[in-house]
């Protein structure tokens, strides 16, 4: 390989490639927030129309069926997913799948807050598990997208069409960017930094006509902290959904700033085309790193097969045998370096790979991503590898 040490002509003209929070969308300026509820109660009659507005786009832009419910819930992605955990979980078998670190958490508060018998299917990074193994009638959790290893399931196929037990389905890097099958999914979460590069702090769950089912035929066996109740009892025993969540209240206060913005980049969305382009865009950025690890000896895919290969989070891992044969430290080291060298040079901010990931990056490319960037940051990559290495070999 030509090794070389000058620096690329050009850099990124938004160097965000953060996993999350994500990019913010192409033209966004504060001043694009001047509609946000400021200073008043979020159960206003403005409050709540700004938050029913929120709902009302997801649900176009996102294309949730029309029976399905959608609410703004506290705590991000992580917790939607906990809510529909702790709310839906324990009368039926449950099943988890396992291959990036999300969803070795939720394997955690299953089996060990919550204490339930799981049967988990698990794979290495970079993998997915046997999906011929998802039972239906078993309750399912699992994410689509893998932030931290890369992976996607290719479609929901595994899923059975007349499954008996509910799908939670974690879709917080693949909501805005894949196609999910939302007959196949119960409780669907992603919280909006993500994909629409919003702001940190909220989730949204969307729960199916089967999930709401569940939620008013069973009372969980545990105590129900006040942020994941979403039912309310009703005379007789029982309950019933608390219908507002999904109209525009919400359990605890949500900051309206961060609403808005939420409400700016659905508008964004609509306004280049909706989901389809929202998942070409996705689509286009990852083909521009396809085209370059394909002629690029140093540097492979996390996740060989291009079937399952996220179109958001994209994980590289370094493998060239320089680095290969370090010791597992002295890798991490290495790729540690190359993500500081990357943002000390303002040509990639927030590229390092996940902490409990393999060592390697991490370069975002959901629709909020330009192209135009990832082209720019290839020769940057290229750059800071080859002035590590040298580094390595002088050492």
């Amino acid at each position: 390989m030509t090794m070389t040490t000058a620096k690329p002509a050009m850099r990124p003209a938004r160097p965000e490639f953060s996993s999350g929070p994500c990019a913010k969308r192409p033209g966004w300026s504060p001043e694009n927030l001047a509609n946000a509820v400021l200073g008043r109660s979020h159960r206003s009659k403005l409050g709540k129309a700004r938050l029913k507005d929120a709902i009302d786009r997801t649900r176009a832009v996102l294309e949730v069926p029309d029976d399905y419910l959608i609410g703004i819930v506290p705590g991000s992605d992580t917790g939607a997913v906990e809510m529909a955990m702790w709310s839906m979980l324990g009368p039926k078998p449950v099943q988890l799948l396992a291959f990036e670190s999300f969803g070795k958490d939720w394997v955690t508060d299953v089996t060990k807050q919550l204490k339930i018998p799981a049967e988990v299917l698990d794979a290495p990074y970079g993998q997915l598990p046997d999906l011929t193994k998802v039972r239906k009638d078993a309750d399912l959790v699992f994410t689509w997208n893998g932030t931290t290893s890369g992976v996607r399931v290719p479609n929901a196929d595994f899923i059975a069409d007349d499954r008996e037990g509910v799908v939670i389905c974690d879709a917080t890097s693949a909501a805005f960017a894949q196609p999910l099958e939302w007959k196949k999914l119960d409780m669907v979460t992603f919280s909006w930094q993500k994909a629409l590069g919003g702001e940190g702090g909220h989730g949204v769950l969307i729960l199916s006509p089967r999930a709401v089912a569940r939620l008013e035929s069973y009372t969980p066996a545990w105590p129900m902290p006040k942020l994941f109740r979403m039912t309310k009892k009703v005379e007789g025993g029982g309950g019933k959904l608390s219908a507002d969540i999904f109209e525009g209240a919400t359990i605890n206060t949500p900051s309206m700033l961060c609403v808005e913005d939420y409400i700016d980049a659905l508008k964004w969305a609509s306004q280049i085309g909706g989901l389809a382009e929202m998942q070409r865009r996705a689509d286009a950025n990852l083909a521009v790193l396809d085209a370059w690890v394909e002629k690029t000896p140093w540097v492979a895919f996390l996740a060989a097969d291009k079937a399952i290969r996220s179109n958001t989070s994209v994980c590289l891992k370094v493998v060239d045998p320089r680095v290969t044969g370090l010791d597992e430290a002295a890798q991490a080291d290495f790729a540690k370096k190359l993500a500081g060298l990357l943002e000390k040079e303002g040509a990639a901010l927030d590229a390092a790979g996940y902490r409990d990931a393999p060592p390697g990056l991490r370069i975002w490319c959901g629709a909020t991503v330009d192209s135009s960037d990832l082209e720019a940051l290839t020769p940057w990559l290229d750059w800071a590898f080859q002035t590590v290495v040298s580094e390595l070999a002088a050492a």
